[in-house]
């Protein structure tokens, strides 16, 4: 859109880009190119961050405005800082706030190399009117062997972009006026490649037109975690507020589904605004209560004993030789030693977890449970431990029943654990990890939590937007299971707005090389939202799972298993936990013995088959 663009001339590529979003590969097409492939902080064009002093000296819009680099040190985005974001490494440009810091996309070549299962860019659409649409394009990977892919890349508006999504938020815009309260957003964006080919070079869409300009200032492959299965998770369901906790230590408790020798353990600060401080970090396996048995493994995190998580990003520990066994509770203990106010937070976690008094210091080396006086009903800043080796995971992702609301606590009766005990049990397909992706009260198509601020709220943000954090990007996931769509249609939507959502996520986890296995809605007659409405357009979206022309691998029938025969559109009451929307333990487990694993199993993996 811009005509002064300094380097742009620098690796410009032009032509040969298809439209699909990811095609079979094929012979590099010709193109034009002036130099080679650079490294992207070479190509870097725009200035899009201005000290708070002097807002007037970047425009990273067109019109003058600009990010705050007192905002972006305020969320621990500092210059050169690696941002971990979906299992991404990204490295925050080392001039921002000095120097041009992002490109404005239009045709660079890009020197990148290794293997990856996705690429991930932190964009912003910007447009000189005002807040905008955002911006999108086409570009190429290209790979070492001579081939190339296309792939799709869409920047929502730094402006008006959607919370649900966004990487950071900043309270501020500055302008040559000065400062303005006004939230301005980053985005990560994921586009899948060819799994197990080098890239040697992302060719940058063309510039979208006069009405907006596409902005990248870090791209960087995500590497698939070979080697490592997931054996927990938990998907961060809100930002709420706490204590607040200060000098505390949390110890939570966790179930494994698979066992390995090595350890490491996932932390995100998700939706928040400022960074978190962990002092220091442990893994132990559960005596009873808070009490380790033996001695608490510590953690470390690049070498060192304790670290800085920005908002919004996520930080994996070292890896750890730490024997965990399948189907075990673990402690993960985590000092916080400054002043905790809101948290991201699985709410639902229907596991008594444990904390420390306030000023109690740093307790996550102790294996007695006498420091831990307090109690927690919530999973906070922890959502993933992984095993090495391991043939990979299964993920549910689901609502409240999936999620395991009902169920005993303390148990592990969910679904999903259940699953895995099956798993562990046979010999016929592999003993993938299962991973919980379920989140109470979430729905398909609509946010619950909005994605930003503080809020009671911990229904979390749609399916569709937490898709990638939840699923794509979880360590060694190869199947996913979807059984969601209950609460859409228990609060009005119609069910073609599900289908479609449906459809999305198939396609979105298809397209990234999982395998998609659809399960039916399970009836909730009796409930007060259950209406005969409700029932009706669950019964389209269930005829559509059950007959889906392909879009689904395999169909898991959960409403099948669980319904009264006489009397199809409530629970069974022998599988109902009381409330007519909860199917209890025994309900739960019928869900989970009613699965034919070979149904998790691509073509090609051992126990396999077309579905």
């Amino acid at each position: 859109m811009r005509v002064a663009r300094p380097w742009t001339a620098a690796g410009i590529v032009a032509g040969g880009v298809g439209l699909a979003l990811l095609a079979p590969a094929a012979p590099a097409p010709a193109v034009t190119q002036t130099h080679k492939p650079l490294p992207l902080e070479r190509l870097f064009d725009n200035r899009a961050v201005s000290d708070d002093t002097r807002p007037g000296d970047a425009d990273f819009d067109g019109a003058g405005a600009s990010l705050s680099a007192r905002d972006l040190r305020a969320a621990g985005w500092t210059p050169g800082r690696d941002i971990a974001l979906d299992a991404a490494r990204l490295t925050w440009p080392r001039s921002a706030g000095a120097r041009p810091d992002n490109v404005l996309a239009d045709g660079q070549a890009v020197r990148l190399r290794g293997r990856a299962g996705a690429l991930t860019f932190l964009v912003a659409g910007s447009s000189p009117g005002g807040p905008g649409a955002g911006a999108s394009g086409v570009g190429t990977v290209r790979y070492r062997d001579g081939s190339s892919t296309p792939y799709a890349l869409s920047a929502p508006d730094w402006r008006a972009g959607p919370a649900a999504t966004r990487a950071v938020a900043l309270p501020h815009l500055n302008t040559p006026a000065g400062q303005r309260r006004e939230t301005a957003r980053l985005y990560a964006v994921t586009v899948p490649v060819e799994r197990g080919r080098e890239i040697a070079s992302v060719v940058l869409p063309k510039d979208p037109g006069p009405a907006a300009d596409l902005h990248v200032f870090a791209v960087s492959p995500r590497r698939p975690g070979y080697g490592w299965t997931g054996s927990w998770a938990a998907s961060t369901a809100g930002y709420t507020k706490v204590g607040p906790w200060t000098d505390q230590t949390l110890r939570l408790v966790v179930h494994t589904s698979a066992g390995g020798p090595r350890v490491r353990v996932r932390l995100a600060n998700t939706f928040a605004a400022t960074p978190v401080e962990i002092g220091g970090a442990s893994v132990a396996l559960q005596a009873s209560g808070a009490a380790a048995r033996g001695a608490p493994v510590p953690l470390a995190f690049g070498g060192r004993p304790g670290t800085s998580i920005p908002a919004g990003a996520q930080v994996f520990s070292d890896p750890v030789d730490f024997p965990v066994p399948a189907d075990a509770n673990l402690l993960v203990s985590m000092h916080l030693p400054g002043a905790v106010e809101a948290v991201p937070v699985h709410s639902q976690a229907t596991q008594r977890s444990y904390l420390s008094a306030a000023g109690s210091g740093d307790r996550t080396g102790e294996p007695g449970a006498g420091s831990f006086t307090g109690t927690l009903t919530t999973w906070p800043f922890l959502t993933g431990v992984d095993v090495r080796g391991g043939p990979g995971s299964v993920v549910a992702l689901g609502d409240s029943i999936t999620d395991g609301t009902k169920s005993t606590q303390d148990a592990n009766r969910r679904w999903p654990d259940v699953l895995s005990r099956r798993l562990r049990g046979q010999r016929e397909v592999p003993a993938y990890g299962v991973l919980n992706a379920g989140i109470s009260a979430n729905r398909v198509v609509a946010d619950r939590y909005p994605g930003e601020g503080v809020s009671t709220d911990t229904g979390g943000v749609s399916a569709q937007h937490r898709l990638e954090r939840d699923v794509l990007a979880q360590t060694g996931a190869r199947t996913v299971v979807v059984f969601q769509g209950v609460n859409d249609l228990r609060w009005g939507s119609p069910a073609e707005e599900v289908i479609a959502g449906l459809r999305s996520l198939a396609a979105r986890a298809r397209e990234r090389g999982l395998r998609v296995v659809g399960a039916t809605i399970a009836p909730c007659e009796g409930e007060s939202l259950c209406t005969a409405d409700a029932d009706a357009r669950r019964s389209a979206v269930n005829a559509f799972i059950r007959n889906s022309g392909g879009v689904f691998d395999a169909v898991l029938d959960f409403d099948a298993v669980v319904r009264d025969p006489g009397h199809p559109a409530r629970i069974l009451p022998a599988y109902d936990s009381g409330d007519h929307l909860h199917p209890g333990d025994a309900g739960l487990a019928a869900l989970a013995e009613s699965i034919e694993l070979r149904k998790l199993v691509g073509q090609g993996e051992p126990g396999g088959s077309p579905g």
